[in-house]
């Protein structure tokens, strides 16, 4: 059958669409900026007549009206990553956490270990050939849309075209068109404290490295130190609107890279504007699933691969807390661990997690003795590399748990090192 005559036959609205989830299902949405809104908006307007569903995805980057006050009968989030506009819901017990890596996300989903009812994602118009684009979250939408007993897809003109996987019209169920803004993500405001640390990993950056970055301030600021270096290449779980300046000042060219020669490499995409532009119809942007871009071994095939991720807090030992206050659940594991166990395999690699030295307003110092009670460790003693802050530089690999003290208080805020002396002596670390 001509896919022209698919399209037309599958076409619906949103309201009718989303008639076919059920209580008791399981649905999982689109990730981040790419989640579809207009499907999201009229599933959330059924809540009186549904109950039990479960909402399964990472960052909600929408408003989450299924995760607000009184949609607890009818909707429960699952979330692999708390956002914004979820960590309240999860936080008074309205919503669940599931800890899994981002790459192994997809492995749930194939599986059964959590089968899908029904995916709800948004992609591109079809090409000449029939396929459409996953846009800016391919991730473990993918996974989600071919393991999904049915597949709502809304298609959205104002999405890029993004090359790397694709979806063929055979595989979506329901077609709703609606030109939605895209959601964007403001650029972090990057302050003094950013810019030094930033700074302090770029002069571990060389030459020809390949880049994988978390979301924030600090890897923002990174890229403000790096307009001197030469063929960098991007092989990250996701990347913003400061990769495109130095791809458009001949820093990033991806030439240098030992597998994927000549493309960025992405799961997915968060930006502004300025990023959608730089990647629709660009050849040299693909978008995979996670479990390819963040794969270990895939990761280890690059030489000179540097991840840069963030903490909260990172104790004498070298444990990394990266997503809870305290025994709340603030953030997630995303991808960390993935690309620190990855780059450990890198000829050249190295993989670093930078944090500010203090928090609230310099009162707590985020090198400590010991982890908040109650929080989890998102990165193990064992395979932690480079820790970074304002004041400088720990590399902890082949270190002794006395040697990291050291060199760990040494990077804490100057007000806080005498301190975390005396708690380590008294602990028997010294």
């Amino acid at each position: 059958m001509n896919w022209r005559n698919t399209y037309r036959e599958r076409i619906i609205s949103a309201e009718q669409a989303l008639k076919n989830v059920k209580s008791g299902d399981r649905v999982v949405t689109g990730h981040a900026c790419g989640e579809p809104p207009a499907l999201i908006e009229a599933l959330a307007a059924r809540a009186p007549e549904l109950q039990n569903v479960e909402i399964v995805h990472m960052v909600a980057m929408g408003p989450a009206k299924y995760a607000q006050p009184g949609m607890e009968a009818s909707f429960r989030h699952n979330a692999f990553f708390v956002g914004g506009s979820t960590r309240k819901a999860v936080e008074e017990k309205r919503a669940d956490y599931t800890p899994c890596f981002f790459s192994e996300i997809p492995r749930l989903f194939r599986n059964n270990i959590l089968p899908v009812d029904v995916a709800l994602i948004q992609v591109t118009p079809p090409d000449e050939a029939g396929f459409c684009s996953f846009g800016i979250s391919a991730d473990y939408t993918v996974a989600a849309a071919e393991c999904a007993k049915i597949t709502i897809a809304q298609i959205n003109n104002n999405l890029p075209r993004t090359g790397g996987v694709r979806i063929r019209l055979d595989n979506i169920q329901f077609i709703v068109e609606k030109d939605d803004p895209l959601i964007e993500l403001k650029p972090p405001a990057i302050g003094d404290v950013e810019k030094r640390i930033g700074e302090n990993i770029a002069g571990l950056i060389p030459d020809g490295a390949t880049l994988q970055l978390g979301i924030g301030a600090i890897p923002d600021a990174v890229l403000l130190f790096l307009k001197e270096k030469k063929d960098l290449g991007i092989h990250s779980e996701m990347f913003s609107d400061g990769v495109v300046a130095l791809a458009e000042a001949g820093v990033v060219t991806n030439r240098k890279k030992s597998i994927n020669s000549g493309k960025f490499m992405v799961a997915f995409l968060m930006g502004t504007r300025k990023l959608y532009d730089f990647v629709h119809n660009n050849p040299d942007v693909e978008l995979h699933p996670v479990d390819y871009i963040n794969d270990p071994y895939i990761i280890g095939q690059h030489e000179n691969m540097i991840s840069i991720n963030s903490a909260l807090q990172v104790d004498c030992m070298g444990q990394v807390n990266a997503e809870m206050i305290g025994s709340r659940q603030f953030s997630g594991i995303g991808g960390q661990v993935d690309f620190v166990r990855g780059v450990s395999r890198s000829k050249g690699g190295k993989s670093i997690i930078a944090l500010p030295a203090t928090a609230s307003g310099g009162r707590i110092s985020r090198i400590t003795c010991e982890l908040d009670r109650g929080a989890a460790v998102s990165t193990s003693r064992n395979d932690v590399h480079y820790i970074v802050t304002e004041y400088g530089v720990a590399n902890l690999r082949g270190k002794s748990l006395r040697e990291r003290a050291k060199a760990l208080i040494a990077i804490a805020h100057p007000d806080f090192r005498e301190t975390l002396r005396e708690e380590a002596q008294r602990t028997g670390v010294f």
